[in-house]
């Protein structure tokens, strides 16, 4: 795995564990399909939510949040479409959420925008 996976794969990480400390549970992480990746998928009560991470080295480019543009978010929207109906599952409420991860001196924060769009 290049360097660029793994800050990536660790981004992932980070935010899996704030869903989960904030009493969310997994139900998928890069769930992949011929039309894309959903980065993460967790659920609690009756909220599914789809989450993209995106995670940064530095501020030089800006936060991760700015980088899901329309287009993305409908991609993602169509994803969260085909994974609901490949698992057949049901939910109360849906919610997209970006969760920004920034590497700073080592150390990854973790900035979750629930509700994005």
């Amino acid at each position: 795995m290049n360097a660029r996976a793994e800050l990536g794969s660790r981004g992932e990480s980070a935010a899996l564990d704030v869903y989960q400390a904030r009493g969310f549970a997994r139900v998928a992480r890069n769930w992949r399909c011929p039309a894309g990746e959903i980065d993460l998928v967790v659920t609690r009560g009756g909220l599914l939510v789809f989450c993209e991470v995106k995670t940064r080295a530095g501020a030089a480019f800006g936060g991760g949040y700015e980088a899901v543009t329309p287009s993305k978010q409908r991609r993602l929207r169509r994803l969260a479409e085909l994974f609901v109906l490949e698992y057949g599952l049901t939910a109360s409420q849906v919610r997209f959420d970006v969760a920004s991860v920034m590497r700073e001196r080592g150390e990854l924060t973790v900035a979750i925008f629930e509700d994005a769009f």
